[in-house]
């Protein structure tokens, strides 16, 4: 997979998608995969913002059973399924424990059928998964201790246990949706900003766009364009459009804190109003999350020391136990979550479906906007769109079959086996399980004329030298960030040895062409990544 500039200024497409997120990729592969000539653009790098910033979970959204939203309900479960057979190396089932304090039986009858008829909506989670979900059950005090000595309190009841899933890396999913959209045909690039829409006669014909790293100007035609922006959407399309959109977005602050394992289970906890997850990653946990309100640049969002002061004193309360305190974090990241607006500012209660809006009313024929939704639903949201896009092209085309066709890496039959087999052919390689993880069924292409020193773990994420030529070679990187940030996990547990960004920084050097001054501000620029913001 290349960047595909001189395809993007030459030829004329079905669909131009702006935006490389969890939407714009799961969009640009069944419109491929449909048959439709697809571009895709993102002004920075594949699911560099929302999709890399969240809480890695596949799951059905048991908290909105509260207010009676059993189609998206039902509709995430589905696609939780749907995400553990397209990528079963990538989403993993993951078992929580919701404990009660002093609860009392209604409080525990009423979770009880909550959990009934989450149970009751992912009927078919088992389908076709080669790893299974069981259903909720609950686990006494004594059981639930044993489990989990955190959970420990005076009032400590017992805990209710049920399943959902965990991404290990979703900036991976999305560049696998993109890995099979370049191979259906689609040209795609990363780091070119489409900057206004090109219009005649109130009809589009794509965008006038800019290559960020050079700023050559250059346009993109295209018969329909749909904005997958994120929590950008509605702000690019009033600037690329020059008017007033009629649909806005509510923008939510979600911050996680990254510490070191407190749980071998998830831990939801009731909190107020609000809930709060103890989540089980890679070794470490992930405290999430905020829900704040946001008006400023999408841009800006960052963690202060104010924003982890205050949520580990949250935490405190709900889980004494746990010790957590600011010396503990090993890193932190904010997200912002696009919303649907509703008319009101409660970003907690506000609904995660998504909507699809064309913008033919408004003198925009032929531009869609895709707002809101969540990442497990986002492979479902890519299907509504392309049935529309189809629809409007007036194209014959099959139906769509993402959620039945694996993703690259997730074309095996039994991930444990697959590790078996790459570790007896290189035995004693102690990476082999996390590159497995990252690269499922397209191990071998890191693994083809890789040198031992290449198989060494570079850090505590399990990644190798050979995922970093291969990621060069194929997978578009082209700064630090995306490198050790999103085609690998090499920074994603606190700053990386300096040793480790060096020996990557000369590499990449040698191969895109970096001089030292280049080198220098590429490693200068992880530094803001592990700084609150003042």
């Amino acid at each position: 997979m290349q960047r595909a500039l001189d395809r993007l200024s030459s030829e004329q497409f079905d669909v131009l998608i702006v935006g490389g997120g969890a939407t714009g990729c799961f969009t640009a592969r069944d419109a491929a995969m449909r048959g439709l000539k697809v571009a895709l653009v993102e002004a920075r790098d594949f699911a560099s913002a929302t999709s890399a910033h969240n809480s890695k979970l596949a799951h059905g959204g048991l908290r909105y059973l509260k207010n009676f939203e059993f189609r998206l309900v039902r509709e995430s479960l589905a696609e939780r399924r749907g995400l553990m057979r397209m990528a079963p190396h990538l989403v993993r089932p993951l078992p929580f424990l919701l404990p009660l304090y002093g609860a009392g039986l209604v409080e525990r009858l009423k979770l009880k059928a909550g959990l009934t008829l989450y149970d009751l909506l992912s009927f078919d989670r088992n389908r076709g998964v080669p790893a299974k979900l069981p259903g909720h059950r609950w686990l006494s005090r004594r059981c639930a201790l044993e489990r989990e000595p955190v959970l420990a309190g005076e009032t400590f009841e017992g805990a209710f246990e049920y399943h959902d899933a965990q991404m290990y890396s979703p900036e991976r999913i999305a560049l696998e949706n993109l890995i099979d959209a370049d191979a259906h045909g689609a040209a795609i690039a990363n780091y070119v900003s489409a900057d206004r829409l090109l219009m005649r006669d109130g009809k589009v014909e794509g965008v006038s766009a800019h290559e960020v790293m050079t700023g050559a100007v250059f346009d993109i035609r295209a018969k329909t364009v749909l904005v997958a922006a994120g929590p950008w959407a509605d702000l690019f399309l009033e600037r690329a459009s020059g008017q007033k959109s009629a649909h806005h977005l509510i923008r939510s602050k979600g911050i996680h804190v990254m510490v070191p394992q407190i749980s071998k289970a998830g831990l939801t906890i009731e909190a107020g109003n609000g809930h709060l997850f103890a989540l089980p990653w890679r070794g470490h946990t992930l405290l999430a999350t905020t829900d704040t309100p946001f008006t400023g640049d999408p841009a800006t969002v960052a963690v202060t020391e104010e924003d982890i002061e205050g949520f580990l004193a949250t935490f405190c309360k709900y889980l004494p136990q746990a010790g957590l305190t600011p010396e503990r974090v090993e890193f932190f990241y904010a997200g912002l979550r696009p919303l649907v607006s509703d008319g009101s500012k409660d970003s907690y209660n506000v609904s995660r479906r998504s909507e699809l809006v064309d913008h033919t009313s408004e003198q925009l024929d032929g531009v869609f906007s895709a707002l809101g939704g969540k990442w497990t639903t986002s492979r479902q949201l890519a299907q509504t769109i392309t049935d529309a896009l189809v629809a409007k092209l007036e194209k014959k085309a099959p139906p769509c079959a993402t959620a039945s066709t694996p993703l690259p890496g997730g074309r095996f039959d039994d991930f444990d086996g697959l590790t078996r087999g790459f570790q007896k052919t290189y035995p004693g390689i102690g990476s082999m399980r996390p590159m497995a993880h990252m690269l499922g069924a397209r191990l071998p292409l890191a693994l083809k004329g890789a040198r031992m020193t290449d198989l060494v773990k570079l850090n505590q994420s399990g990644d190798t030298m050979a995922q970093v030529l291969l990621a060069l070679r194929e997978e578009m990187a082209m700064t630090l960030e995306d490198m050790v940030m999103r085609r690998t996990g090499i920074g994603q547990f606190g700053p990386p040895d300096a040793g480790v960004v060096d020996r990557i920084a000369k590499l990449m050097a040698a191969q895109l062409g970096w001089n030292d001054e280049k080198t220098a501000r590429e490693i200068e620029s992880l530094e803001p990544l592990y700084r609150t913001a003042s």
